[in-house]
């Protein structure tokens, strides 16, 4: 089969690759219908997931299950599936309710970052304890907005939650990437009176006012425009969906008195200055995690098919698999009004 292979900083590779098998009884193998790039693949891209190279990437697919192992018992060949970034053990109390970012054995990996499950930016993927960790897409839930529920949706959506939104409130989301375009539709499911949106790329700006945001511009002193507009007090809440040290510490500063931070970006940096001091002082609540995708998919499935979440909009070009080193540059530079690419694994 083809996958995408990480060969080092900025070298994304379209390689023939040995067919997946299921990993055990318990595993199946699944052939991907669609699958989509991340911003949180960009870590790999760039060259910060460490110095080992070759193996596959993605964590975002949907598809069709193919082969499966004999103790799989919910799913058989034929089902259409949603595939989750990150799988649990399966067999915890946190991972039997879908809270596989809680797993008590620590038996969480993640598609893509070289953990032992393959890419899933590629034809096939192998899924283990399948019965577990797979749904079967319900009919009336297209492709596109599948591929958002396998992370971004539940990942807008968990640092929704996060940010503790009360009716009425202000909310920033900082970041209008894919993840923050879904965080101000999750955060729109609370009743704010305003959401407020801080990114630099018109583009995208312009596509967060459609959704009802208030665009801000980075480059027009974004957090000065909200304090202005909240009376000086700065929003109840702030979800950070960018992941860099400079974006989190802006919305600790910005978010006022009591309110809440929910960091839904991937920031790896062990050395963060967290300025304990102010946010013990003002009181804040901070909030920062990998999705629990799983345990989301309750809410949100039935948003979608209820046509309450439209969550398909935000893919702005689709390309074939075989084009996936232009597909990384292109997201990468953020340029074309790019916000998320589908790949097609057959072509």
């Amino acid at each position: 089969m083809r996958g995408l292979v990480y060969h080092g900083p900025n070298d994304i590779r379209c390689d023939d690759l040995a067919d997946p098998t299921p990993p055990d009884a318990s595993g199946l193998v699944v052939e991907v219908e669609t699958t989509a790039i991340c911003g949180s693949d960009l870590h790999n891209y760039h060259g910060h997931m460490g110095p080992d190279t070759g193996y596959g990437i993605g964590h975002e697919c949907i598809g069709t299950v193919v082969e499966k192992g004999s103790e799989v018992h919910r799913f058989g060949t034929g089902d259409r599936v949603l595939v989750p970034g990150l799988v649990g053990c399966g067999a915890c109390d946190p991972c039997r309710v879908g809270a596989v970012n809680a797993c008590e054995l620590g038996n969480s990996p993640v598609y893509g970052n070289n953990m032992g499950l393959g890419g899933a930016q590629a034809e096939a993927v192998a899924v283990p304890r399948a019965d577990f960790a797979l749904r079967r897409i319900p009919d009336g839930i297209s492709a596109e907005q599948a591929v958002t529920l396998t992370d971004i949706l539940p990942t807008g959506y968990y640092g929704a939650l996060g940010a503790e939104i009360s009716p009425g409130d202000d909310v920033v989301v900082i970041g209008a990437g894919p993840v923050g375009m879904m965080a101000i539709l999750s955060a729109q499911l609370f009743g704010p009176a305003r959401v407020f949106v801080i990114d630099s790329v018109p583009e995208r700006l312009a596509m967060a006012e459609r959704l009802g945001a208030i665009p801000c511009n980075v480059e027009e002193d974004a957090p000065e425009q909200i304090r202005a507009a909240t009376d000086g007090l700065g929003p109840h809440s702030v979800i950070e969906a960018v992941g860099a040290d400079a974006t989190i510490q802006t919305a600790l500063w910005l978010v006022r008195q009591g309110g809440a931070v929910s960091v839904v970006g991937a920031n790896l940096n062990m050395e963060f200055p967290f300025p304990m001091g102010i946010a013990m002082a003002r009181s804040l609540t901070f909030r920062i995690g990998i999705c629990p995708v799983p345990q989301t998919w309750p809410t949100l499935i039935p948003l979608v098919l209820a046509g309450k979440l439209r969550p398909e909009f935000v893919f702005t070009h689709r390309m074939a698999l075989s084009e996936g080193a232009a597909a990384y540059e292109l997201f990468d530079s953020r340029r074309d009004g790019v916000v998320k690419i589908l790949l097609d694994p057959r072509r």
